[in-house]
């Protein structure tokens, strides 16, 4: 239940996991969504909230003008990576100084972004989550993985990093706290970009990837030359061999469809530019060769451009 002085969270955008992360937020807080697509906020104001499986629908407002947050005590963004610069911006000059805005987005590049919107010195908190949603209508989603998260900072103050922790555990979500947040982020990359893309181009769940011979054979040379780019980059991922950690990961979702894949499907652009695209990036700067990473952004992009028949 919410009380008169409850705390006000913000968050941007009402696909999966902006919805799974409403739902456990409002039930200590007052939580508002906003998005940009008007049949999205519509049902959710409809409904009066949101639903997470077949769970009573818990209050959360939406709308589509972010003015309407511009006082919220924490800002959550969870909309899509090329969708971030522009999502945020309209909240530069308008938020408190002091007031977190937390990304637990997937790839690489939102830092670079949200502080393109804000200002360099902005409360950033960014982070990992290993939860795994799946939208099953507006304003509703169905929980596939049970997951942690972590959080650490871009630019907040520990204390901010800890306030955030504080809030997430609060609503019933596992989350710690990492000194380093950039190994963490570069192990869901390098996992990410060993499934994602091949199972998108499958048009297949993610469980293909290990499932299938010439799929699996794909997956770990992707994973092995992400590592190879990480050590370059001096980032000590956590854990020893990339190829089974990309196991472990599968093994827990296999019979899920990550976003990449429902994009794909849908001719809608993806994040591939800030998951496999940040590597090959990264390895170009360096001087490390990303021939696995770089013809899955290629197909990616060619599958994105492809007329519909």
């Amino acid at each position: 239940m919410q009380s008169e002085g409850a705390t006000r969270v913000a968050i941007l955008g009402a696909g999966a996991m902006g919805t799974l992360f409403a739902y456990h937020l409002a039930q200590h807080n007052a939580v508002t969504l906003v998005d940009v697509r008007g049949d999205v906020v519509d049902t959710i104001n409809e409904m009066g909230g949101v639903a997470v499986d077949d769970a009573p629908v818990r209050r959360v407002q939406a709308t589509r003008d972010p003015s309407r947050v511009f006082a919220t005590n924490y800002l959550f963004v969870f909309v899509k990576a090329p969708n971030t610069l522009a999502a945020v911006r309209p909240f530069a000059g308008q938020l408190n100084p002091a007031t977190p805005i937390v990304s637990l987005q997937n790839g690489l590049g939102n830092e670079e972004a949200i502080k393109a919107a804000l200002g360099g010195t902005v409360p950033l908190v960014i982070g990992i989550t290993n939860e795994a949603g799946l939208a099953v209508g507006h304003g509703r989603s169905r929980r596939v993985g049970v997951g942690t998260t972590v959080v650490g900072s871009a630019g907040a103050s520990n204390a901010t990093v800890r306030a955030v922790q504080r809030l997430i555990a609060a609503a019933g979500l596992e989350c710690s706290i990492a000194y380093d947040i950039r190994p963490h982020q570069w192990g869901k990359l390098l996992a990410n970009a060993a499934i994602n893309p091949i199972s998108a181009l499958a048009d297949a769940r993610n469980g293909i990837v290990t499932a299938d011979p010439d799929a699996a054979e794909l997956a770990r040379a992707v994973a092995l030359e992400s590592a190879a780019v990480a050590r370059a980059s001096r980032i000590s991922l956590p854990f020893g061999d990339p190829w089974e950690y990309v196991r472990e990961v599968v093994a827990s979702g296999a019979d899920g469809r990550n976003s990449m894949t429902i994009d794909l499907a849908a001719r809608m652009k993806t994040e591939i530019d800030h998951v496999n695209g940040a590597i090959v990036a990264a390895g170009r700067r360096l001087g490390i060769p990303t021939p696995y990473n770089d013809a899955l952004v290629r197909l990616v992009h060619a599958k994105e451009n492809a007329p519909r028949e």
